[in-house]
């Protein structure tokens, strides 16, 4: 977190390391970051799982859910028990629950009165819950999180923060983009083109950005990015075989 209050830093890196932390240190199965951008529609900065982006796109689409309130009213919104808010979001309640979650965390990602996005917490069914210490150190992280996002040298001028927040999603965008060139070339999971970019980005001290759009441009080789880690990545399963 301290790392990214120098000059140069990578803030989808850093959404990254946040929901990895938070799966690691507290009883949570997946975590999501999501961003609003120029316009205040909230978008997918960072998550766990490509099943947990998929889920949180599907929670943008539908205009409700957990996070988005949490973004809206600037509070935390806490749900234990999933089934419990049926009414209040069908669509995302079934949604979530088909994936096997069954409670949602949602902090907001704020700084002061500024509100950036929120930090989406997913849970399974079990006897762990998230305590308000839990909640409390979650918290503390995604406000981290959000200074290093928003950087100090911006924040009195509200148009450099938006252009700020913009050139973090249009960062992840041309992410997506080298995942899906490695996923194609290697014969990879989303998941595991992303870890393949994100493994040989710091093996070789290259900003995960920078790599991308070698990929994407054709300059980067991508067949030593999909040999450092040819063992120990999963390969795509064969979807048409089964």
């Amino acid at each position: 977190m301290a790392d990214s209050l120098v000059a140069d830093y990578d803030p989808v890196e850093l959404a990254q390391e946040l929901v990895e932390v938070v799966v690691e240190v507290l009883p949570v199965g997946a975590a999501g970051v999501m961003l609003a951008d120029h316009a205040g529609r909230l978008q997918v900065l960072a998550s766990t799982s490509e099943e947990t982006r998929l889920l949180e796109l599907f929670q943008i689409q539908s205009a409700a859910g957990p996070c988005l309130a949490a973004y809206a009213e600037g509070h935390q919104v806490l749900v234990p028990d999933l089934d419990e808010q049926r009414r209040r979001w069908p669509n995302f309640t079934d949604r979530a629950r088909a994936e096997g979650w069954t409670s949602v965390y949602a902090l907001p990602m704020r700084l002061r009165q500024e509100r950036i996005g929120a930090l989406n917490l997913f849970a399974a069914a079990g006897p762990d819950r998230l305590s308000a210490t839990d909640t409390a150190v979650a918290q503390a992280l995604a406000d981290a999180t959000t200074i290093g996002i928003l950087h100090a040298r911006v924040l009195a001028d509200s148009v450099s923060v938006a252009a700020q927040l913009q050139g973090a999603l249009n960062s992840r965008t041309v992410i997506e983009q080298a995942k899906g060139v490695l996923a194609e070339r290697g014969g990879l999971e989303m998941d595991s083109a992303f870890e393949f970019l994100r493994a040989y980005a710091r093996a070789h001290t290259i900003r995960m950005l920078d790599l991308a759009r070698a990929v994407i441009d054709g300059t980067a080789d991508t067949a030593a990015i999909l040999a450092d880690h040819d063992r120990t990545v999963p390969k795509r399963r064969d979807y048409e075989n089964n």
